[in-house]
Parts: structure tokens; sequence; C-alpha cells
């Protein structure tokens, strides 16, 4: 056991010698790194927070090619895998190795941490195996949860913004403006209150100008974020495109059905509100106020059935 201790200790202190190492190499002067900032506080935090994640990168990539194990099996599974990380936003030609790469650290971090723990404390037994196990389970799924939530927050930001963005784009495409053009004055004008929006926006404007069919990038569109209301704005503007009618009034409609419905959700939740307080009432509240409104009553009736206990 003193062995086990020594060398994980040792392996800890040399993997954060080597980060720390490796990230003072890779910096620039601290004179220069001023100068940047001060000629371009923006670009500056964009450059170092851009260091950041290639460094995680290229750990990550050189651990993935080992993980054989976890990779999909066919191309349904590969599929399914690389349509979770598109909903989340990591659409790099590395993000599933490193994606795979993140659930076997885990997976071993956990046995490594939690059944280490376990071992020292209670000893090395059925009881010490199963729970270094659990961890290692729990480890394992932990980038599938974290997937799952910024992939639900990406979709609530999208739908959100929705119907702000459709808003402008009808405004655009009245004052004269092609569908194109639209989108392309939405993303910049969108670009700080609604980022997500305006890069898928921009996605499909880089799409167009590289040749593809406006209806194809609309597809992808919808199909890309997960989001239901991007899949239905796509069907109506091929629809309006194929038969001739009016764009930006199809966009309106689009953008009145959305607000409707963001509204009769913000309905819902405000009548889910006064079924959801009753927990809380029940264990926080009631209890103290219970105290503070039976206590005194119930001090001056034990004092007045007792009163050889008062004077004691």
């Amino acid at each position: 056991m003193n062995i086990i201790i020594f060398f994980s200790i040792f392996g800890a202190f040399a993997a954060g010698s080597w980060f720390v190492l490796d990230w003072m190499n890779s910096r620039n002067p601290r004179a220069q790194e001023r100068l940047d900032y001060l000629r371009d506080p923006r670009a500056a935090r964009a450059r170092e927070a851009g260091k950041t994640g290639e460094t995680m990168a290229r750990v990550l990539e050189k651990a993935a090619p080992t993980l054989a194990a976890l990779k999909p099996k066919n191309e349904r599974d590969a599929g399914k895998l690389r349509q979770k990380l598109d909903y989340a936003g990591f659409r790099g030609e590395a993000a599933p190795g490193i994606y795979l790469a993140c659930k076997f650290i885990g997976m071993v971090a956990g046995l490594v941490l939690g059944g280490g723990t376990m071992i020292l404390l209670r000893g090395l037994g059925s009881e010490s195996l199963i729970k270094g196990i659990g961890s290692g389970i729990v480890g394992f799924v932990l980038p599938d949860i974290l997937l799952w939530f910024r992939a639900r927050s990406r979709k609530q930001k999208i739908f959100l913004g929705l119907p702000d963005a459709l808003d402008l784009m009808v405004v655009c495409v009245e004052a004269g403006l092609g569908l194109d053009q639209a989108m392309r004055k939405v993303t910049e004008e969108v670009k700080k209150s609604h980022r997500l929006l305006a890069e898928e926006f921009a996605i499909c404007n880089f799409h167009i100008q590289m040749g593809k069919e406006r209806k194809e990038v609309l597809r992808e569109l919808g199909a890309r974020n997960g989001v239901d209301d991007l899949r239905s704005l796509a069907a109506v503007i091929i629809q309006a495109e194929k038969f001739g009618s009016s764009v930006g009034r199809a966009l309106r409609v689009q953008s009145d059905s959305m607000r409707t419905r963001r509204k009769q959700i913000a309905e819902e939740k405000a009548a889910k509100t006064a079924v959801q307080l009753i927990f809380p009432l029940v264990l926080f509240i009631f209890p103290g106020i219970f105290v503070v409104l039976v206590g005194p009553a119930a001090i001056t009736m034990v004092n007045e059935m007792f009163p050889a206990m008062q004077g004691r």
C-alpha cells in the first residue's frame, strides 16, 4: 500500500510539473503579452483561450487512438455520436475522439480516486471494490451528462433568440433584401445578443457562398441543432420558395407562432410554480412557523402543568 501511494503521488506530481512547464514554454514574454493586450484586448483574450484549448486537445488527441474499444462499431452509431456532439456545438474533426478520451479518463480517474480513497479508509475488501467500480462508472457517464446539459442549454438559447432574429429578417426582406443578404444582416446585428444563433446563420451564409443549394443548407441548419423551430423555419422557407409565395409573410407568420409558443411555455412554468412551492413550504417554512407560533404556548402549558419543575 505504501508503494502504491508513493507511485500515485509521484505520478500526480510529474503530470502537474509537465503541464506547468508546457504552459510556461508556450507563453510569449510578459512585455509582448501586455502590448498585445493593450493593442486589442478582445483578440488577446480569444488567443489565450484558444491556446489553452489547443493544449488540452493535443493531449486528448494523443490518447484517443488507444481507445479503440470505445469507438462506434458501425456507421449508425458513429452518426448518433456525431449528432450528439453537433447538438452541443462540438463540430471539429477530432471531437468524437476527444469525447471518448474524456470518458476513458473520467473512468480511470473515478477508479483511482474512488477506489483508492475507499481502500485507504476501509481497507481492501468487497465493499471498497464495489464502491471503486461505482466511482469508475460515474466518471464514465459524467461526460454524457455534461454533454446533455450543454446541448439542452444551447437549444434553449437558440429557441429564445429565434423570434427576435426572425423579426429582423422580416424587416430586411420587406425592405428589399434577398434572403441571403437578410441572413447576413441578421448575423451582424444579433452577434452580441444571440451569439449562437448568429454563428448558425454565419455557417449557412458560408455554405451558400461555397456553392451549396439554399434548400440543402436550410435542412442542415435544422438537423445539426436539434431545434424543432429551426426545422419548421427551414420547411416554411423551402415551401415558400417552391410555390412562389411571399417569403416575408411566411417569416412573419412563423415569428408570430414562435413568439406565441414562447409565451405559452412561460405561462405553463408560471402555473407549475404553485405546485412546486409546496415541497419547500412543507419542508422548510412550515416547521419554522410552527415553532414560532406554538413554541411559546407549549412552554406556558409545560410551566402550568409542572410547577414543581418550574421551581427547580
